[in-house]
């Protein structure tokens, strides 16, 4: 069921979001050759309560951390623990904010000091992507032409669009109806509606988009062993368009 938000819901989701976001500012400064994934979430576990805010992510379904991190060929739902990060990675982190309720949703893939020109590549690519299903979300476009403009975008770069996760549906659940893949065909699936939020989040990868689970039940890995990249941002469908609400300002 799609559960269309008020005016009042969605600046309850707004303070969600701008929580999200300041904690991916947080981490992101925090990333750094020699730094665990478990600093890093202690860093975003710091943060949320100092904005008296809840992690989304932790409990969820078992899930023990606050933010998953995802490194290099990790692609989604990677665990924080003892890893050390080292130059030339990249970390995808994927974090979630509880605020009155209400839920702000949103990753970013950092680097890792300097990193060799395609990761920094895949980077911009899947950001961007991101923001190419931001322009197209808007009152009666189909989610098949969200997803067909991310898909086109990637390819055309010569990277793969993963299938096995998709973005979603926010509100007082972190996932709600609709899914929202990043792949699609013009003129096909659901019709936006002023009112649904969304959460758009392309996760691309380097070489072959097939995705393996590892035996911690998290971890999604590429089977080919390529990096991979995600971002994501929680909209509000408004009905002049979408509005990003996990930014600052």
């Amino acid at each position: 069921m799609i559960i269309l938000k008020t005016a009042e819901e969605i600046e309850k989701m707004r303070k969600a979001g701008r929580v999200t976001a300041g904690m991916l500012d947080a981490v992101g400064r925090a990333v750094r050759p020699g730094i665990t994934t478990e600093e890093l979430d202690e860093i975003a576990a710091d943060f949320l309560r100092g904005q008296g805010a809840k992690p989304s992510f932790l409990g969820f379904e078992g899930y023990p951390k606050t933010i998953c991190t995802s490194v290099n060929e990790e692609v989604v739902h990677g665990i924080p623990g003892p890893r050390v990060l080292r130059e030339g990675d990249i970390v995808s982190v994927d974090a979630g904010a509880i605020v009155d309720g209400y839920q702000g949703d949103a990753a970013r893939t950092f680097a890792v000091g300097f990193i060799d020109p395609q990761a920094q590549k895949l980077i911009e690519v899947t950001e961007k992507a991101m923001y190419i299903g931001i322009s197209q979300a808007k009152p009666g476009v189909h989610l098949g032409d969200v997803g067909y403009a991310i898909q086109q975008y990637v390819e055309a770069q010569g990277f793969g669009v993963v299938r096995e996760y998709v973005g979603h549906g926010i509100g007082t659940e972190m996932h709600e109806d609709p899914p929202v893949p990043n792949y699609g065909r013009p003129g096909r699936g659901l019709r936006l509606r002023a009112g649904m939020c969304i959460c758009i989040e392309p996760m691309v990868t380097a070489g072959d988009p097939a995705v393996r689970l590892l035996a911690d039940g998290w971890t999604a890995v590429t089977q080919d062993g390529s990096w991979a990249a995600h971002f994501e941002h929680s909209l509000a469908i408004l009905p002049e368009g979408a509005e990003i609400l996990t930014q600052l300002t």
